[in-house]
């Protein structure tokens, strides 16, 4: 698609004809705009106050055959699809009837509508900062000046109730006036995701438009939730990382401790009448040890509490997230990375509860354990967390979208019998959802990858994830060149270039995987059914062994580094069988088979006799290159001793892709 694509979605294709001369009137405003805007530099680093700071996406640049063509899919299809969505479906309009500018009732059926435009926004945002592009950089600016309409003189900015308080546009939301009933009207919600993007736009683009906006709703919320005035608290956790991100560009302290507030008071029963454990308001944060409810609100309030840990030094805080990390990791996550076992509330299930056919698995949930468990390296510095996000990234998270990049996936179950109905009603992609959070939040994350790959502290270098990229940091007032090339995860090999500008020394801390040490995530609720490989990686440099320490789940490599040098990291990359702990009674006598970070299935389009495919007389599995939309990947056969063929496994993230198909994981043994 090329950039003129954004012509055929603009909004002045969907308004009457005084809309038309409005919108056309805004994109010219931002036209000229692009002449002075200054662009600096975007970031999705949580804090800067982490002892570890990830290198911003926009600082690395990705040559990858595996993430750049999926980010690209994301910036040329995804994107301009959501944005067209939401014209299709009222979300614009929504702005400009509570503006003023058109008459109506709300439009759409959600009352958090206004979000699905903000995160769009961020997405594109994150995409200008690597590809600028002026035309998407006009459309979004007109955006924001139809945002801008609608936003109260105060700075109150949600739609559906601007626009008629005493109609809620979904039955389970009750009506009411301004912050009634918060534990369903989504208020602060929207004002998280309105702060999350007007950071983006503000870090990418140098412009105060967006910013502005959200600046002046973020001090309504101070003068109305600050000291204590109102110990309401939002029903759907993200406004506390978003005052947080707001804090970082002001280094305002009212947003700050808001947000500290909305955590603080979360749960306590002396303070106002709880909603329970749905919306994780059952305890007080800091006495909570065990995940439950809504799976998507639990991650994004961890992710929060998180930064509350570090930003105040709070160690009650860093206790609650170790405790709630450990819980659901060790029994609550499924071997894809996603979380949340349950329909019914969107929500986790009780320890051990991981049904396969039924698994909700939302995608916006797996997007949120990568928020989380990147928070948590960037505390604590330890490997495990990078496994689970990588567990989560590879598997969990981009399953959700299609490969043609505009079909999706709100659940992500790990079995489909062709009659349960799973994604919202169907048992395929779906186009779009009414409520729309999961194509939206792919748009804003997707840009975002390359920030997960590099991070440093005072004195070290951190590998954490296999991308082929470069990058550059500054370490002990020192610039360091750092550079991958590889096919991961179709291949092990990894070469890493590390080249100071001049000798200096330095630690250079590179990931050892956990599947690489026969782990398939951090406790027993998987394990592998045998110990494969002896020597399961080498690490070299210039081509002599090289010598390290392990710590942490890293390679630590202390030494002077010289202009030039090169790593050779070698990974084993088998095929192995996961077994589930007992506990997990749905998954007795089954597998699920894994290749590096990437967990496999079975699809019926493959497996004719699909009902009955079994791993048991399995004597070796091949690994051979796909074909038809499967062509850049890598497939598995599994082969008898005879060398027969007993079935075919592929990626777990690309099923779904050609046609309606049942569908499992887990594999009988």
């Amino acid at each position: 698609m090329q950039n003129d694509s954004f012509l055929g979605i603009c909004p002045l294709y969907f308004f009457n004809k005084k809309m038309m001369k409005k919108a056309l009137f805004f994109i010219s405003m931002c036209l000229c705009s692009l002449l002075t805007g200054c662009h600096s530099a975007g970031t999705d680093v949580p804090n800067p106050e982490y002892a570890i700071v990830g290198v911003p996406f926009n600082k690395v640049q990705l040559s990858d055959q595996f993430w750049h063509p999926k980010i690209e899919l994301n910036r040329t299809v995804t994107i301009p699809v959501s944005f067209q969505k939401c014209e299709e479906e009222g979300r614009l309009e929504n702005f400009l009837i509570a503006g003023g500018q058109m008459e109506g009732q709300v439009r759409g059926v959600m009352p958090f509508d206004d979000t699905d435009v903000y995160k769009i926004i961020e997405g594109a945002s994150y995409s200008l900062t690597t590809t600028p592009d002026s035309l998407l950089e006009a459309y979004v600016d007109s955006l924001i000046q139809i945002i801008a309409l609608g936003q109260e003189e105060d700075g109150y900015l949600t739609t559906w109730k601007t626009i008629d308080p005493t109609h809620s546009p979904a039955e389970w939301c009750p009506p009411g006036e301004r912050w009634e009933g918060l534990a369903w009207s989504h208020e602060l919600y929207n004002s998280g995701h309105l702060f999350e993007a007007a950071a983006a736009h503000y870090q990418a683009t140098g412009k105060k438009t967006f910013l502005d906006i959200a600046l002046k709703n973020a001090d309504l919320l101070v003068r109305v939730f600050g000291d204590g005035a109102n110990v309401q608290v939002p029903g759907h956790q993200i406004v506390e990382t978003g005052l947080v991100k707001l804090y970082n560009i002001t280094r305002k302290e009212a947003y700050l401790d808001l947000a500290k507030h909305f955590l603080d008071v979360r749960g306590d029963h002396r303070l106002r009448e709880l909603w329970g454990s749905y919306n994780q308001d059952h305890l007080p944060v800091v006495e909570q040890s065990e995940a439950v409810g809504h799976a998507v609100r639990a991650v994004y309030m961890y992710a929060g509490m998180t930064d509350m840990a570090v930003l105040f030094q709070d160690k009650a805080y860093e206790r609650a997230v170790d405790e709630l990390w450990q819980n659901v990791v060790h029994k609550k996550t499924y071997i894809t990375g996603g979380i949340g076992s349950r329909h019914d509330g969107e929500a986790f299930g009780a320890n051990y509860e991981l049904p396969n056919l039924t698994a909700y698995n939302e995608t916006c949930a797996a997007i949120g354990n990568v928020y989380w468990n990147y928070r948590m390296f960037l505390l604590h510095g330890h490997a495990k967390y990078i496994d689970v996000l990588e567990r989560s990234l590879y598997n969990g998270v981009i399953s959700g979208v299609g490969m043609d990049g505009k079909t999706f996936f709100y659940p992500n179950p790990l079995s489909c019998d062709l009659a349960y109905p799973f994604n919202q009603g169907a048992m395929t992609r779906k186009p779009w959802f009414d409520c729309s959070c999961c194509p939206t939040n792919l748009c804003r994350f997707m840009p975002s990858v390359p920030g997960y790959v590099y991070a440093t502290s005072d004195e070290a270098v951190f590998i954490n994830l296999f991308v082929e990229s470069k990058t550059e940091v500054v370490l002990k007032n020192a610039a360091i060149e750092v550079q991958q090339k590889t096919r991961y995860p179709w291949e092990g090999e990894v070469l890493i270039g590390i080249s100071p500008k001049a000798a200096t020394r330095f630690k250079v801390m590179v990931r050892i995987p956990g599947w690489l040490r026969n782990s398939p995530l951090p406790g027993d609720l998987y394990q592998y059914a045998s110990a494969v490989s002896k020597a399961p990686f080498s690490l070299m440099l210039n081509g002599q062994e090289l010598a390290y320490t392990e710590g942490d789940g890293y390679a630590i490599i202390d030494r002077l580094w010289e202009p030039g040098d090169e790593m050779q990291f070698a990974m084993a990359m088998e095929v192995k069988e996961v077994v589930t702990n007992s506990l997990v009674a749905e998954n007795e006598g089954k597998i699920a088979l894994e290749r590096g970070p990437l967990v496999y299935c079975v699809e019926g389009v493959d497996n004719s006799d699909f009902d009955t495919v079994s791993a048991a007389d399995c004597s070796r599995y091949e690994v051979v290159s796909g074909s038809g939309v499967l062509e850049d990947t890598k497939v598995v056969y599994a082969k008898g001793e005879s060398e027969e063929q007993l079935f075919t496994a592929i990626p777990y993230y690309t099923w779904n892709n050609r046609g309606l198909s049942k569908m499992k994981v887990w594999i009988d043994k």
